[in-house]
């Protein structure tokens, strides 16, 4: 549970409490601030920046300064400072003076925290809450939506920039998936968005690409036809990974505990999500001579093999089924 306060130009500072699952968008310029309401629990925050000044790069710019950074003030000269405050330099060097200040993180008092936040949102649930503000000024919670895709073995939470104004000008989806443990997500492949993968728990991904396949085929060896790689890593919390467009992916959990994913997704508009397994497998509506030519086996076979697997995106991994089947796992 935390606060933030945007001020983004005078006479314009909003400060909002977010909850877990709360998204939010910073516009670039934006002076920003926050705080953690819990007194037990760390804030843990996700932030995809797209830079506007030099792109492929990101600085912040601190007022105040610290041990950590550097005030932006000190890259004026005193005379400069002295007339743009009308103040004496000594008091802009004990007000600007980093090695003064504790830093980036510091700690706050119960009664400072409370009035660094927002009001409270006692005052009704999303959208109701906070008056008059517009909706797109408001943080965006993902988890007091509907599962997008939702079963025993894992749910979806998502967040188009339809269901989201704030996402419309970036091109951005942001979604939260909980797999349960010992279960997969996929494979699948998006049509256009490149997902941004943070990892909270612990688990592993396997990932199709046929580009290291060409890569190390220009290295030593011809290929002729289709070859794909198989990217494979195990991950635990705070790894974060990308899944290219396109690209077929799984995500499994560990047998121990949940695992959740955080995800941006880069060019959202027109973006489908294609099942390559389950009862929502694209493969299956092919016609069926089209089956039996592309697997050379008779299209029963094909359909057989499609139909077996009920549940849908979410399923059992591999040491679930065999425990199902009566194997003992390795």
């Amino acid at each position: 549970r935390g606060a933030i306060t945007l001020i983004q130009e005078e006479n314009n500072k909003v400060t909002h409490n977010l909850e877990r699952g709360d998204i939010i968008r910073v516009r670039a310029g934006t002076i920003v601030s926050m705080v953690n309401r819990d007194s037990n629990e760390k804030l843990y925050v996700v932030t995809l920046i797209q830079p506007v000044s030099t792109p492929g790069k990101f600085e912040a710019f601190y007022g105040p300064g610290s041990r950590d950074q550097e005030s932006i003030y000190n890259a004026f000269s005193k005379e400069i400072l002295q007339a743009a405050f009308n103040t004496p330099s000594d008091q802009l060097s004990r007000l600007f003076e980093g090695e003064r200040n504790q830093g980036g993180f510091v700690k706050a008092s119960r009664e400072q925290i409370q009035a660094l936040s927002g009001r409270s949102s006692k005052q009704g649930p999303w959208p109701f809450r906070h008056g008059g503000e517009s909706q797109s000024n408001r943080p965006y919670n993902l988890l007091n939506q509907r599962p997008l895709l939702s079963n025993q073995y894992g749910q979806l939470y998502k967040a188009n920039p339809d269901d989201y104004e704030e996402l419309q000008e970036l091109d951005v989806a942001v979604s939260l998936a909980n797999i349960t443990e010992g279960a997969i997500f996929g494979p699948y492949y998006n049509s256009r968005s490149t997902k941004i993968v943070m990892v909270n728990g612990n688990g592993c991904f396997e990932l199709a690409c046929p580009h290291l396949s060409r890569q190390q085929g220009q290295q030593g060896r011809q290929q002729s036809g289709s070859t794909y790689q198989q990217v494979r890593a195990c991950v635990s919390s705070g790894d974060v990974f990308v899944v290219p467009a396109g690209h077929p992916v799984v995500i499994v959990a560990s047998t121990d505990q949940n695992l959740e994913v955080a995800c941006f997704e880069i060019k959202a508009e027109n973006n489908q999500m294609y099942a390559l397994a389950g009862k929502n497998n694209i493969l299956k509506q092919l016609q069926r001579e089209l089956k039996e030519l592309s697997f050379n086996v008779p299209a029963r076979q094909v359909e057989e093999i499609f139909n077996k697997q009920q549940e849908s995106w979410f399923y059992p991994g591999p040491e679930q089924r065999q425990q199902h089947d009566g194997h003992p796992s390795a």
